[in-house]
């Protein structure tokens, strides 16, 4: 057993989130030096104009207050995306609300946005102006808001000017309501009343608008929304967020709790969806491939199947601290056998594969 094996190991012997918090502690003291943020040779990739030094990020969830962005860099990470952050702070859902599957190499969570709030995190950010390192904003709406669309707006307004890309997050299984905003319609006027908003900040920069949204939609869904997305210029989708099925899992009772399943089940469907989406956005939509992450060759499969960028989360908290380095190891070798000049040379040549997995058998 490797140290990364150890490090993880132990963690996972204590309750989830004081883990978190344990981890956290060490990545802040970890951020006080820079290293491990240059440009990965034929991993750096050009997408929204950004220059990312490789393509492997951190999703949102993981660092929700902007805490420890330059600790979580300095692992690798050629991203980093923070939140999910609400105007109003949050407490999110009563303990316990996060839950290890470790033989399914899992995560259940139903945190419910729990985060500091705009202030505080941007507060966060603009102290660390100038340091380098690509953070996007995840934004959400607060539980007990009645006009949601004003809180994606309160967002775009705070945090266009700190971030290098927003997130809309309207995918969340864990704050009621919310996956109802990607229902055509909704879906029209909330995304027209963000780019509104993204085009009122002062700014020379126009901020990248992204959208994530969930692995649960039916192919009517998801055309209708990809087609909306093209049409009215979202900058790119991130696929996807945390599921609401139970494959089946060999952690019998915590497979019950409510919440996003996250983890190596939600790899295939996620996987698949991905590769579908970018059959029906075709090639310019910058897209991003999150879910089920596990290795060098999973985030190989995502890009393959037509992902510009991934993500992880829950392979990072199983594997360790040098996981991104490892997947950047992989995909270097993987570049080498095929003989291949940049990572952006793999997208697409096994989306008709995955798309054929696509949508998932019951």
């Amino acid at each position: 057993m490797n140290l990364d094996h150890m490090a993880a190991g132990l963690m996972r012997l204590l309750p989830p989130e004081r883990a978190h918090a344990l981890a956290f502690a060490m990545l802040k003291r970890f951020g006080q030096t820079s290293r491990g943020r240059n440009a990965h040779g034929k991993l750096a990739v050009n997408l929204f104009g950004l220059s990312f030094a490789n393509p492997v990020g951190l999703a949102a969830g993981f660092d929700k207050n902007a805490e420890a962005i330059d600790g979580l860099l300095n692992l690798g990470f050629g991203s980093i995306e923070i939140g999910t952050v609400t105007p109003r702070p949050q407490s999110g859902n009563p303990r316990p609300r996060l839950f290890r599957l470790t033989s399914d190499r899992a995560i259940i969570n139903r945190m419910g946005f729990n985060n500091d709030g705009h202030e505080a995190v941007a507060r966060r950010l603009e102290e660390r102006r100038g340091r380098g390192g690509l953070v996007g904003v995840n934004i959400g709406a607060n539980r007990d808001q009645e006009d949601p669309a004003a809180d994606y707006v309160a967002g775009i307004r705070r945090f266009a000017q700190l971030a290098s890309w927003l997130t809309i997050n309207i995918s969340s299984p864990n704050t009621p309501g919310l996956r109802g905003l990607q229902e055509a319609g909704t879906f029209d006027r909330l995304l027209g009343r963000c780019l509104e908003a993204r085009e009122a900040v002062p700014s020379p920069r126009r901020v990248p608008l992204l959208v994530k949204i969930a692995p649960d939609l039916n192919e009517k869904q998801l055309a209708s929304l990809i087609e909306t997305s093209v049409d009215m210029g979202v900058s790119g989708l991130i696929i996807s967020n945390t599921t609401i099925a139970r494959p089946p899992l060999k952690a019998k009772r915590l497979a019950e709790e409510k919440g996003g399943l996250s983890g190596l089940p939600l790899f295939t469907p996620s996987t698949a969806m991905l590769a579908r989406a970018r059959q029906l956005a075709g090639p310019k939509l910058p897209l991003i491939g999150v879910g089920g992450i596990h290795d060098a060759h999973s985030a190989w499969s995502k890009l393959v199947a037509g992902a510009d960028l991934v993500q992880v989360y829950t392979g990072f908290i199983f594997e360790g601290p040098r996981f991104a380095q490892h997947i950047k190891s992989g995909l270097s070798k993987e570049l080498a056998k095929r003989n291949f000049d940049a990572i952006s040379d793999a997208r697409d040549i096994e989306t008709a594969r995955w798309a054929a997995a696509w949508p998932p058998q019951d």
